[in-house]
């Protein structure tokens, strides 16, 4: 069924995939990360094993997730903090700004997080007349384009340093540079002072440690330890399935993460975060809190079949190596989540109808099945969303009959016969143009041969 979603999506794809320049960024973009991440995975002495040893993990976790959950819970309250379950994203925002209005807040400071783009917190912090810096420099960069995240982990994969030298300049009066370093210390010098007047500091979380109660954060700028340190107000936003059991985990599933990631040994900057400030210590928030975000997410859980979706560790390696994600980019996604992986979970986390269409903008290479850390079979998953689809009566009444047409022929060799020779004379004399238009608007078609393969092989059998 066509959705205005759909048609959005098939317009903007088209529009990025015929954008030569942009193909061009995105790959050299992603080209750069191959080759940092096949570093990052040669320093693991048997990678597949470190990929089995993570998925038993969150295996274990998201299948007695409500032990965990509740075990999180415990140590957050023991430590000082304070925990909201919220069941939607309107529940957490809510609760955000309820906060917000009982602490006096008029400033926010927000490491990376794509958890609160998925509640779109930004837009009613700003509807409360509450000012949102988003301070990681991708997402810096996004916020003052209007634009949202392009990539899970790299927000700003589809410029060039000209296109941010040129953002700087339009939007801050920067001097014009062609420097990294001088357009780096530019956004580090305005969110500096940003970073010593804001009243809440939010963060997302990597990984959400149920034997302590603690967050872990993991980053290359310093950021998200300036944005909950700094502040008076904590607030971490974390999905309930970024739990994991115990803190020796983290020996495993930060390097994986950092690995698949950038190719890193282990990011330059790796925090936790297990409560408000105690009485000697110089830094950290007067209150601790801790937003764990259903929105979706327990309904993929009750699905046996795809609730390994749910491992999923934000490492955006799928991403990287898609051919359509290649393509047409973060944007033309439309969601949140772009990828594979957005492409398996939106349609559970959100209108299953509105979004079935994403679940067809891949190939089915399983490349990326075979990147992901923590064996996550998302090309199979893909193929379970085509079927959801199909038999929640998604696909409109003419697909559905053209299909039914076609498993009829394939049935019957002699129907199957009939129409090869059909389609092979059509061919020949052009007239299946109209059906043929949406491939050949930008590519030729192949000449079809004057003689199928099975009589070709009849007529070479003779002459044998």
């Amino acid at each position: 069924m066509t959705t205005v979603a759909r048609l959005q999506f098939e317009r903007d794809a088209t529009v990025k995939t015929a954008d030569l320049r942009h193909r061009a960024v995105i790959q050299k973009n992603i080209n750069t990360y191959d080759i940092a991440v096949a570093k990052g995975r040669a320093r693991f002495a048997d990678w597949q094993n470190a990929r089995s040893d993570a998925a038993a993990i969150k295996c274990e976790t998201i299948n007695h997730l409500d032990r965990y959950l509740e075990q999180f819970e415990q140590n957050v309250l023991a430590n000082g903090g304070h925990i909201f379950w919220a069941e939607t994203a309107e529940d957490a925002r809510g609760h955000v700004l309820e906060l917000a209005r009982r602490h006096g807040v008029h400033k926010v400071v927000k490491s990376k997080s794509m958890t609160t783009e998925e509640i779109h917190l930004n837009e009613a912090l700003e509807a409360e007349g509450i000012h949102p810096i988003e301070t990681d420099l991708g997402e810096y960069i996004c916020q003052i384009r209007g634009e949202r995240p392009y990539h899970i982990v790299t927000p700003v994969m589809h410029l060039t340093k000209a296109d941010i030298a040129q953002t700087f300049q339009e939007k801050l009066g920067a001097p014009p540079t062609d420097s990294a370093e001088e357009l780096t210390m530019i956004a580090r010098a305005k969110l500096r002072r940003e970073f010593m007047t804001a009243d809440m500091g939010i963060t997302g979380g990597n990984f959400a440690i149920a034997d302590t109660g603690m967050i872990a954060l993991t980053e290359n700028e310093g950021n998200a330890r300036l944005s909950f340190s700094l502040p008076r107000v904590h607030v971490a936003i974390v999905g309930i399935e970024k739990l994991i059991p115990r803190l020796e985990d983290l020996a495993l599933f930060w390097p994986l993460l950092s690995a698949s990631g950038t190719g890193q040994a282990i990011t330059a900057y790796s925090s936790l975060i297990g409560g408000p400030r105690h009485e000697r210590e110089v830094d950290g928030p007067q209150e601790f809190h801790v937003i764990l975000l259903d929105n979706g997410r327990t309904r993929l859980l009750a699905d046996i079949e795809q609730r390994d979706a749910l491992h999923c560790i934000r490492c955006g390696a799928c991403l990287n190596a898609c051919p359509v994600y290649k393509n047409i980019g973060g944007h033309a996604y439309g969601t949140t989540y772009q990828g594979p992986i957005g492409s398996v979970i939106t349609p559970h986390l959100r209108d299953a109808q509105k979004w079935s269409h994403l679940s067809y903008a891949s190939s089915l290479c399983g490349a990326c099945t075979n990147v992901c850390p923590v064996r996550i079979d998302l090309h199979h998953h893909l193929l379970h969303n085509r079927r959801n689809a199909v038999h929640s009566g998604f696909d409109g009444p003419i697909q559905r009959l053209l299909f039914r047409v076609w498993l009829w022929t394939m049935q019957s060799p002699v129907r199957y016969a009939i129409a090869a020779k059909l389609g092979n004379f059509a061919l020949r004399r052009g007239m299946a143009g109209p059906l043929l238009k949406p491939w050949t608007a930008r590519r030729e078609f192949p000449t079809p041969p004057k003689h199928s393969f099975k009589e070709y092989w009849r007529e070479r059998g003779r002459r044998a």
